[in-house]
């Protein structure tokens, strides 16, 4: 019995590690379907992997690395020509990358839930602005010593490749941790509200990124919406979509990306997807570190209410007075 129930956590590992690695390599595929070139260099605008790995990490620990490996330097060769010692370097950048972002986090006591503010912000400046300085460097990094940059065109190609890893971990990470918490929901009024806010975003995502009036102003009104409403639940796939569709857009060179170059269309992009991803994570954040405390608060006075209740004295069944009655003469 000992015996199979091992085997049986080692199949369950194994298939895990699979399904990690298939995650990632066909998440990558997607995002090179909007790539550009920066300087003579490949970069995505959004690169999904980062995000993934660092989400596998904070769901099944460092055991997983080996998948997410795996992924990378299969991405990396399908993109390269072939295994070299230099794509070997990227893929060690991009697995390094979302394990320092998950040991950063883990030592500061983040919670996947995100349920308190403090865990909004690590996810931020931890797991995306500072862990993927690593994959950017290690990236660009090997291009230039391998002569395929050169060192004045280094920052460029560092800025757009460590932009694309970040907004990876803020629109893909925050998604899939939703899913830890995710219960089949009741149906009630809420669901109407759900239905409405998908359409409203969708159609307000289209006008604001295709629309050449530069309307892109008009997502956040709805970003703020769902994650009143929603909280992450509503504000990571409300992110997520809106980051698609200006990339699509800013690729694509319509609405407010017309006429721009491909730096200062990914500067554009890089500045709306991350104050998206900001408004999406953080507010969703603090709208549910409010409803906790609310909640306990609520609690802790039924607790009270109960304990005052039971130590009250109770009036005795003869009444309030029980002494002495005086005798007849």
């Amino acid at each position: 019995m000992i015996l199979s129930e091992k085997t049986r956590r080692r199949a369950v590992l194994v298939l895990q590690m699979l399904g990690i690695t298939a995650v990632y390599y066909g998440s990558a595929q997607l995002g090179l379907l909007r790539q550009v070139e920066v300087q003579g260099s490949i970069v995505t605008p959004l690169w999904p992997p980062s995000g993934i790995a660092l989400a596998s990490l904070l769901y099944l620990g460092l055991r997983v690395w080996p998948a997410i490996a795996a992924g990378a330097l299969l991405t990396v060769v399908s993109i390269s020509d072939g295994f070299t010692p230099w794509g070997v370097a990227v893929a060690a950048g991009s697995v390094l990358a979302p394990v320092c972002s998950f040991l950063a986090l883990r030592s500061v006591g983040f919670r996947m839930q995100l349920d308190r503010l403090r865990d909004g912000v690590a996810l931020v400046f931890l797991g995306a602005l500072g862990g993927m300085i690593i994959s950017a460097t290690t990236g660009t990094g090997v291009q230039v010593l391998s002569d395929s940059l050169s060192a004045s065109q280094f920052w460029p190609v560092w800025a757009a490749w460590w932009a694309g890893d970040a907004m990876g971990v803020l629109m893909v990470t925050p998604l899939l941790l939703v899913l830890h918490k995710l219960r089949r929901p009741e149906v009630d009024d809420r669901w109407m509200e759900a239905l409405t806010l998908a359409v409203v975003a969708a159609a307000t995502t289209v006008v604001a990124t295709r629309s050449s009036l530069s309307m892109i102003y008009l997502l956040f009104p709805v970003l703020v919406w769902a994650a009143l409403r929603f909280q992450l639940a509503g504000s990571a796939p409300c992110a997520l979509l809106m980051s698609v569709m200006a990339i699509i857009a800013g690729t694509d060179g319509v609405g407010p990306f017309a006429g721009h170059s491909v730096l200062e269309v990914m500067l554009n992009l890089c500045v709306l997807n991350g104050c998206v991803a900001l408004t999406a994570l953080l507010l969703a954040a603090i709208v549910t570190e409010h409803n906790n405390i609310r909640y306990e608060t609520e609690l802790a006075c039924e607790e009270l209410a109960a304990l005052v209740e039971e130590l009250a004295p109770r009036p005795s069944a003869g009444g309030w007075s029980d002494g002495p009655r005086g005798g007849h003469g």
